[in-house]
């Protein structure tokens, strides 16, 4: 006998974006498209208004970041996209639905983002080779506008970054270009100051590397998460010594864990029951109960195993194909 069993405790799949490692909910989704909307028609204004004083100073500077803010609003939009389709109810051909979308859109903006200061970083040390004058009272006025437009956005996705990694690669990805426009402020202000041509291309250089270094966790965590890995917050060791001691419980075997989107865990596990036979429904009430006040994982399925059932399954191979 096997008693099969896949609860989805709590899903209530409008709102299951919103949980936090407590087991609180965040106005996740209905908050967060109104920053989207915010931050995307920001930056594209700014893009715009960057790229033509670049054009007319002809600032390297400038039109760089003009391009490389046109890869934020890349980012935001991919981001949105991911959150979006992160809500689509599941379906016959998608039973999870297309909670995936907002890993791949968390993996997407931090590989965008580390493009982005490559091109960066090589454009900089071509200009260290042959230093150029420019206008620096026209950079400082107008990466100053892209500080005030790149803090705002990324103040806009503040709350968020705790409970799902998408909205932290957003916050991420604005917080980063703010340091950038303030690395150009600080080049156009010295440059005016000293007459230093090589200012400028050595401030792109270390705002690259800070962000480089702030990205990479963001990479490695969503990248990790592609490959269904144990999101970093689940102990495994302690999900699975929790298992063991609900009551009725004699051990765990083909214990999964994984991240079906940025927020929200599943797990499946088979359970050996005492040969005493406990009430089933106790176990799985005790089990379930346990997943979610500790660890916060509501998708569960739980596969009870009777003793010569367990016996005759050899250890960690039952249910793997």
């Amino acid at each position: 006998m096997s008693a099969a069993h896949g609860h989805d405790h709590g899903h209530d799949h409008d709102h299951d974006h919103g949980h936090d490692h407590s087991g609180h909910h965040h106005p996740a989704p209905a908050n967060f498209n109104r920053a989207f909307a915010i931050g995307i028609a920001l930056n594209l204004g700014f893009v715009g208004i960057e790229g033509f004083y670049g054009w007319r100073i002809n600032s390297l500077a400038l039109l760089a970041d003009a391009g490389h803010n046109l890869s934020d609003v890349a980012g935001l939009v991919l981001a949105w996209g991911g959150a979006l389709a992160g809500r689509l109810r599941p379906d016959l051909r998608h039973t999870y639905g297309w909670k995936r979308a907002s890993i791949l859109a968390a993996l997407a903006n931090a590989l965008l983002l580390l493009v982005a200061m490559g091109s960066l970083a090589w454009e900089a040390l071509d200009r260290l080779g042959s230093p150029e004058a420019t206008q620096g009272w026209t950079i400082i006025a107008v990466a100053g506008v892209g500080i005030v437009v790149n803090t705002a956005t990324a103040l806009l996705f503040m709350g968020g970054g705790k409970g799902d990694l998408n909205i932290r690669g957003a916050f991420l990805h604005m917080a980063a270009d703010a340091l950038v426009s303030l690395g150009v402020v600080l080049g156009g202000a010295l440059y005016l100051w000293q007459g230093w041509g090589w200012i400028d291309p050595v401030m792109s250089l270390l705002i690259a590397a800070v962000i480089v270094v702030g990205t990479w966790g963001l990479f490695r965590q969503s990248l990790h998460l592609m490959f269904d890995g144990v999101p970093e917050r689940i102990p495994l060791a302690t999900v699975q010594q929790a298992l063991v001691n609900v009551p009725g419980v004699t051990g765990v075997h083909d214990l999964h864990v994984w991240a079906m989107g940025t927020s929200d865990v599943a797990l499946t596990a088979h359970l050996e029951l005492a040969d005493t036979l406990p009430d089933a429904s106790a176990v799985l009430r005790a089990a379930e109960h346990t997943l979610r006040t500790r660890f916060d994982i509501r998708h569960t399925t739980l596969q009870l195993e009777t003793p010569p059932h367990a016996q005759a399954c050899p250890q960690r191979g039952c249910g793997v194909a």
